[in-house]
């Protein structure tokens, strides 16, 4: 397989979930700051122009992140990223969405490129600043779900662990102090194989 991954972005996560799963990977990267997304050789694999995108074995590609870490999770059973009762599953299904569309696409997104958005630099500033107080109020919902418990997706690392940790990852990035569960939580991934393998494959 290959995975199409731009340092520092989401595709991080996806990223974690190979190395922890252990399938032999290789990782294709695509330099969004250079515009290379919309280059014809990467819109010719993901017509979408973004990251992560997941060329298979079999030739077909498979693009977002919930998709990909949710076909790695049950194409892979044997790596437990997601719990096989069906509540407990829909509950880090619930989790990962919740990070995925509200705390990275309506929080991060709008306070990483606002510009992305609107083009006047006072509503970029504004926007901005709603980014910056929706992924904090996220990341505070997220740490309640958490709890005392050391991972979203049950007893071991899985697919909402993977989202949690990009989004902490690009907190720590803009020094947003984060509640002393998802502190705990951040500093006990930097400590797994697969994540320090990822970072370095993710170059700053």
């Amino acid at each position: 397989m290959q995975l199409f991954h731009a340092p520092r972005s989401c595709s991080l996560g996806i990223r974690i979930l190979l190395e922890e799963i252990g399938v032999p990977h290789q990782v294709a990267t695509i330099d969004l700051s250079s515009g290379q997304q919309r280059d014809a050789a990467f819109l010719a694999v993901n017509p979408k122009g973004k990251v992560p995108a997941l060329l298979r074995d079999d030739g077909t590609v498979l693009t977002e992140f919930q998709a990909i870490a949710l076909w790695l999770a049950r194409r892979f059973p044997e790596a437990g990223l997601l719990p096989e009762d069906a509540d407990a599953a829909a509950r880090v299904i619930e989790a990962m969405e919740f990070i995925v569309g509200t705390v990275h696409m309506r929080g991060f997104a709008l306070a990483l490129i606002p510009s992305k958005f609107v083009s006047s630099p006072t509503a970029q500033g504004e926007l901005r600043v709603h980014g910056l107080r929706v992924a904090t109020d996220g990341l505070h919902h997220i740490s309640a779900l958490l709890g005392e418990t050391p991972w979203l997706s049950g007893p071991r690392l899985g697919v909402a662990d993977a989202a949690l940790f990009y989004v902490t990852y690009w907190a720590k990035a803009l020094n947003i102090d984060l509640p002393s569960m998802l502190g705990a939580f951040y500093d006990q991934m930097l400590e797994r194989p697969s994540v320090v393998r990822a970072i370095d494959a993710s170059p700053a």
